[in-house]
């Protein structure tokens, strides 16, 4: 990567100074085709750990390993020259104390060349955010739905329905952002709660399934384009890709079982003599 490259990539510092200001955009990238796309608009790319289900059909985020990030984390950076990589750590990968969650988020900066790491978890997590931000690692925080709690929420439920949930959430968030975390994705709470956590904080606030008032919002590329079938009731859907591509499919099949030269095959015929 050149030094020009370098230098007008934003980072975390560019991010963190967003707070009030135009809207952050965001979106997930896992693969280098969709990242470049993706680079052309988006503040942040995250590279989520839901490309266990998006990418690899995996019924949760829970089976995902450092090594699958770490892979589809170079893969997006490669591709990107812009947009700040976010990259998660997977589930078991920083829980167990914030000495192995260094050891992870090391290695996968190290690995991928990405800019920060997301980790989710509230005041119980915010050691380990503190840990890891004084030690050059920059942290993206993630409150309200926890997908790699789902076991024991219960499934993938909205969060802080009812005010007397509100005071934990809304401690969760206060304590990652004065933790040192440069941002914060909350994800799937009621929106009044979410325009109390946003105005209580002084990171930005990136939503998802919360409110148009965060500072900024994420979602699933691939839920936005209607690739994975199963979109959120949150999520717009702004495009039809899969339809597209399942016409594609179709008429390629079709010229092939006509004996017909798919695309442009015929100019390598062998010609006589």
């Amino acid at each position: 990567m050149s030094s020009q490259n370098r230098t007008s990539r934003l980072t975390s510092l560019d991010i963190r100074g967003r707070k009030g200001g135009e809207p952050l955009v965001a979106l997930t990238a896992y693969t280098a085709p969709m990242a470049r796309i993706v680079d052309e608009v988006a503040d942040v790319a995250l590279v989520g750990d839901s490309l266990g289900m998006v990418v690899y059909g995996l019924d949760s985020t829970v089976p995902v390993t450092l090594e699958m990030m770490s892979l589809h984390g170079q893969a997006v950076t490669r591709a990107t020259t812009r947009s700040l990589v976010v990259i998660d750590m997977p589930f078991g990968s920083y829980e167990e104390g914030r000495e192995q969650a260094f050891r992870n988020a090391a290695q996968l900066l190290k690995e991928t060349g990405a800019g920060a790491v997301k980790l989710e978890g509230g005041a119980r997590m915010a050691e380990t955010v503190r840990f890891l931000v004084e030690r050059g690692v920059p942290v993206m925080g993630h409150v309200g739905l926890t997908p790699q709690a789902v076991n024991t929420l219960g499934g993938y439920k909205a969060q802080g329905r009812s005010k007397a949930e509100w005071p934990a959430l809304i401690a969760d968030a206060t304590a990652i952002a004065d933790a040192g975390a440069f941002s914060l994705v909350i994800e799937a709470v009621a929106e009044p709660l979410a325009v109390e956590i946003t105005k209580k904080v002084a990171i930005p606030t990136i939503g998802i399934g919360a409110s148009a008032a965060c500072d900024g919002q994420v979602l699933v590329l691939d839920d936005m384009l209607g690739l994975t079938g199963r979109v959120p009731k949150f999520v717009k859907a702004y495009g039809d890709l899969a339809a597209q591509a399942r016409e594609a499919v179709r008429a390629y099949a079709a010229e092939v079982r006509s004996r017909q030269f798919p695309g442009e095959a015929h100019v390598y015929a062998l010609k006589a003599e």
